[in-house]
């Protein structure tokens, strides 16, 4: 894919005039897609697929359109040369843009990962060993992703990874499962088989008569899936620099009111180890680590190339939502294996969703638990609850609540495929909180 799209950049580069720049941003895929339940295949298939998105510019004037590619130049080309005459035509009438920024100074880069993933089939082998006699549920993905930049003034970009993601749950009837995931860039059966394991065990107390809590406040500790959902919230306006500037982020207390998070607490926008490229659309390159929060203390935000102009600073290559990509947290020093001791009597957590804000201006979080949530007593699994009402506030669960952070960390892929597999990633461990708010 690489060699085409340089190719087919350089031809469409060629054909634009004097005056004009000509940026091409490039994503492609190469991957498999199998469907199970019961613990069989239902469903497998292979797509691979290319986009391209052209941005036609002229001084402060510019239009853009994204394009499906047949992967072939012959094929590809001459739909190009209606297609600049057409974004002529649309930038020529547009207004100039006042906060439009794109790279002039080329940077070119590249990197190819090693492909360190297993076949599809051996994956699948696994799979099923691990589902048998359970109904196991799950999607597994896996390939290469590709994204590739480049413009007219010559520079030139490419990424290619190499990722699987199994994204599963052990199911045991009615409204009862057990969700898990396994994502990465190398396989390691020995850590899929304990992540197994600790399914297993759990699918087993899930079988237990169903204990019902009061709301209130408990010790709880927050599976780093269930963590994912409360950052991945707080993406949503928490570091974007437009958002601080507008009064709109949910962490405003942070940021002018001196109020902060614990100390052990670190977040970073986390390039180097995601799978997101390390350059934008506009041609901006990422680097590799964005400090977001230190030692409970913010530190700097995600400007992306429009925020850069409008508010005089300097763009890291943010993109335009300016929410993280390939989102950071630092380990603590609670061991995994522990969590249940340590959280002797309380509720440990596997998984949340439906998260709001139900204070933006104090980060205040309302959210249901989902799947396999279990009452614990004397450091043991007792019995699952029933889904419930958490309302909490950012600086209380991971600021004066928070007991400490588990030294693994678990990758974390988002599983979205609309359009195409998504770029998305956080690296996370667990939380151990105290006085987590149960409402209903």
């Amino acid at each position: 894919m690489r060699d085409y799209f340089f190719n087919l950049a350089e031809r469409l580069c060629g054909q634009i005039h004097a005056d004009e720049v000509l940026l091409c941003s490039f994503s492609g895929e190469e991957s498999d897609f199998v469907r199970m339940n019961k613990s069989a295949v239902r469903q497998a298939g292979n797509v691979e697929q290319r986009s391209l998105r052209l941005e036609l510019i002229r001084g402060r004037r510019h239009a853009q359109a994204r394009y499906s590619l047949a992967g072939s130049l012959a094929e590809d080309e001459p739909m190009f040369r209606q297609a600049l005459a057409d974004l002529r035509i649309r930038r020529d009438a547009s207004p100039e843009d006042p906060h439009f920024l794109y790279a002039t100074e080329p940077h070119s880069s590249e990197e190819i990962g090693t492909n360190r993933i297993p076949r599809a089939a051996d994956a699948l082998d696994a799979v099923a060993e691990a589902g048998s006699g359970r109904d196991l549920v799950g999607i597994y993905a896996s390939g290469a992703t590709h994204a590739g930049f480049a413009n007219s003034l010559g520079q030139r970009n490419w990424i290619t990874h190499h990722s699987y993601n199994f994204d599963w749950s052990f199911f045991a009837q009615a409204d009862k499962a057990v969700k898990e995931s396994y994502a990465g860039f190398e396989w390691d059966p020995g850590t899929f088989e304990a992540k197994l394991a600790a399914a297993g065990e759990r699918l087993r107390v899930l079988e237990r008569p169903i204990r019902n809590l009061d709301p209130g406040r408990y010790r709880v500790y927050l599976s780093p899936g269930a963590l994912w959902e409360i950052v991945e919230l707080l993406g949503w306006g928490g570091f974007s620099l437009r958002a601080h500037r507008t009064k709109a982020t949910p962490l405003l207390r942070m940021v002018e009111q001196g109020a902060h998070l614990h100390p052990s607490l670190d977040l970073r926008e986390d390039t180097a180890h995601g799978v997101a490229p390390p350059f934008e659309s506009s041609g901006f390159h990422r680097p590799d680590q964005v400090p977001l929060i230190e030692g409970g203390r913010y530190r700097e935000c995600l400007v992306s190339p429009r925020s850069a102009v409008e508010f005089d600073v300097a763009t890291n290559g943010a993109s335009g939502s300016e929410a993280p990509n390939s989102l950071g947290m630092s380990a603590g020093s609670l061991a995994t294996e522990n969590v249940s001791r340590e959280l002797g009597r309380g509720i440990y957590v596997s998984n949340l969703w439906y998260l709001n804000y139900s204070d933006r201006n104090a980060c205040r979080t309302t959210g249901m638990t989902r799947f396999a949530t279990f009452w614990v007593e004397d450091g043991h699994l007792q019995a699952p609850i029933p889904a419930m009402r958490f309302d909490e506030t950012l600086y209380r669960m991971l600021g004066e609540n928070l007991l400490g952070l588990t030294r693994e960390r678990e990758r974390i892929f988002d599983p979205g495929t609309y359009c195409e597999r998504s770029t998305r990633s956080a690296h996370l461990p667990g939380a151990l909180i105290d006085d987590f708010t149960l409402t209903l």
